[in-house]
């Protein structure tokens, strides 16, 4: 099949197909006219490439584990070197995950006591707040 009818049935663009195959995620053979030719297991490959970059593995990381992924429920071969990819990613995001929780509680905490310090009649209305930053320009320019 053609790259369009492999995009149909995969569900993405061929722009996606392209840089699949420009990543080393793909690999399609070629006809004699020159087309990319996909097969059948084309599809179930950029499935579980989706499912892949949906779960934050870069695609560096999919094609390191993508020889030792089947079927569509994702079924991965056990192997020490593999865990060890998907251990530092998912250590990767519980770092991150802690950082934007320490970030926002202290922006929240910043938010709460500057609202206790506020006195009532130095509260500004949004509406207020965005006039005050986007004031009108008269038609004089001035």
């Amino acid at each position: 099949m053609r790259i369009g009818e492999l995009g149909r049935r995969a569900g993405v663009h061929t722009h996606q197909l392209r840089y699949y195959e420009a990543q080393g995620l793909l690999e399609p053979g070629r006809g004699s006219n020159g087309y990319r030719e996909y097969s059948d297991d084309d599809v179930l490959t950029v499935y579980q490439i989706r499912k892949l970059l949906g779960a934050g593995l870069s695609t560096e990381e999919i094609a390191y584990m993508l020889p030792c992924v089947s079927g569509v429920s994702l079924e991965i071969e056990p192997c020490s070197e593999l865990m060890d990819v998907l251990n530092a990613r998912l250590d990767g995001l519980d770092e991150r995950i802690d950082t934007l929780t320490r970030s926002r509680r202290a922006l929240h905490d910043f938010i709460k006591n500057t609202e206790m310090r506020a006195p009532q009649s130095c509260e500004t209305t949004h509406s207020d707040a965005e006039r005050a930053a986007h004031p009108k320009v008269s038609p004089g320019g001035r």
